[in-house]
């Protein structure tokens, strides 16, 4: 991924450069040895960037992406440079989204590059696009809600503590999938951790979301880590600063610093909303490990009678004393396998 984004960079300023007054697409491939024909390109006068894949005109002319985007259009036009063909294009009209449309293409480019059946390489762009539709439009809201906002803190708080105790800040990163919306927050080999942040009067219950987060099926260690938050105003740590504060860890590691900030775009995390998380911080309460197995309470998959789903329910935190375990211990874990 971070290989990608910066062939984007680079594609980018090469177009960018282009001193042609003449109005029209000017594209480059993005892989000389990839199987599936991938284009960046530019629009002028307009100065659009565009993603463009291309295909032949028996297969293209049915494809429609009919969802719409903010800051963002499809079109296809007939590729004058090659009879027979079109390009289905991905153009970004509102240069204010620039920073996630590199990470939307990314992540495009990721799932389709190696493919050579057509058909699939639709379906999957398509799969893509309907994954960051959701992602565009929080983006033009007022950024994320109180909720979202303490579950980040919480992966982050968690994520900054691995990254001090790693010497390879990349391989740390990549465990760190809460905001792909995998099934648990970090994952990494045969072990997983999910973090979960609890405030006010419910310090002492957390929500399971389904069957399959506490499910040990094919791992052979799960972390569940509960972060109690104190929310105040003006006070503690915010949501910034602790974003500030893995950044600035990051500084000098240019491929782990990209990753870090793609992530946080992915979770819903701009920029532009900087000044809706300056006021409220956080205390940490109480932090704790606990390692779930043998009769830790939970609902695991095999439980679930055949026709029920969306199975979703909580743990009273206070009955899993027994499978407490120290940080230490959950390190040695996490990074030993």
């Amino acid at each position: 991924m971070i290989q990608k984004m910066e062939r984007i960079k680079e594609i980018w300023v090469q177009l960018e450069n282009n001193t042609s007054t003449v109005a029209g697409l000017f594209k480059l491939r993005f892989s000389e040895i990839s199987k599936c024909d991938l284009f960046l390109g530019i629009k002028y006068p307009e100065n659009y960037r565009l993603l463009i894949v291309k295909t032949p005109f028996s297969i293209g002319k049915d494809f429609n992406f009919k969802y719409e985007f903010r800051g963002l259009k499809f079109d296809k036009v007939y590729d004058t440079d090659d009879q027979g063909f079109l390009l289905l294009n991905l153009v970004l009209v509102d240069r204010q989204f620039k920073d996630i449309f590199d990470t939307l293409i990314a992540d495009i480019i990721s799932s389709i590059i190696n493919e050579t059946d057509l058909k699939y390489i639709l379906k999957n762009y398509t799969n893509r696009l309907l994954k960051w539709q959701s992602l565009f439009e929080r983006f033009g809201k007022q950024g994320l809600d109180p909720e979202e906002q303490r579950g980040l803190f919480g992966e982050l708080y968690f994520l900054r503590k691995y990254l001090n105790s790693a010497t390879d800040y990349n391989q740390v990163l990549n465990s760190w999938v809460g905001p792909a919306k995998e099934i648990r927050d970090f994952q990494a080999g045969s072990w997983s951790l999910e973090v979960k942040t609890t405030h006010g009067n419910n310090h002492q219950k957390v929500h399971i979301s389904n069957e399959r987060q506490l499910d040990t099926s094919n791992l052979e260690n799960l972390i569940l880590y509960h972060l109690s938050l104190e929310v105040r105003q003006q006070s503690g740590e915010t949501l910034n600063q602790i974003i500030d504060s893995i950044t600035e860890l990051l500084i000098n590691d240019f491929i782990s610093l990209n990753s870090f900030k793609s992530k946080l775009i992915e979770a819903g995390y701009f920029d532009i909303h900087r000044q809706l998380y300056e006021n409220a911080g956080y205390f940490i309460r109480q932090e704790v490990f606990y390692k779930v197995e043998n009769d830790f309470p939970r609902i695991e998959e095999k439980d679930i009678r055949n026709g029920v789903g969306d199975v979703k329910y909580s743990i009273v935190i206070s009955q899993c004393t027994e499978f407490i375990i120290d940080e230490d211990e959950t390190f040695q874990i996490i990074t030993a396998l």
